[in-house]
């Protein structure tokens, strides 16, 4: 069973930042790209950040220069670390994995269990 589990969300000021966090648990054989998506009221998922195995990253334009996404591959965790946000932030945050349970499976899309992120003007 693999569990993706976030934190970090919460209500913040335009102009604040927040940093989220997302962990990968269970069975783990490999995790290929990973990423995080948002959803607004009313609106479609979305992609923000994404960033494969090796490091190389791809941000929405909304949100270049005031995101950043890394990851720690030995703690199997992505992060998200927020600047300069905005009341259009403001959005249902979720962790994406591309993981291959066991080298016996191919591999698979996971989903968080989603965050809040707040941001009032």
């Amino acid at each position: 069973q693999v569990q993706l589990v976030e934190s970090g969300g919460g209500l913040v000021q335009a102009g604040g930042s927040l940093r989220l966090s997302c962990a990968a648990s269970g069975s783990i054989f490999s995790i290929n790209g990973m990423g995080w998506y948002r959803q607004a009221p009313g609106k479609q998922r979305e992609l923000v950040a994404v960033i494969s195995s090796g490091g190389s990253t791809k941000y929405a334009d909304s949100v270049k220069g005031r995101f950043t996404i890394s990851r720690d591959n030995v703690k199997n965790t992505v992060y998200l670390q927020m600047n300069s946000l905005k009341p259009e932030d403001t959005a249902v945050y979720y962790c994406n994995a591309d993981l291959q349970p066991r080298r016996t499976l191919p591999s698979y899309d996971y989903w968080g269990q989603g965050t809040q992120v707040t941001v009032s003007s």
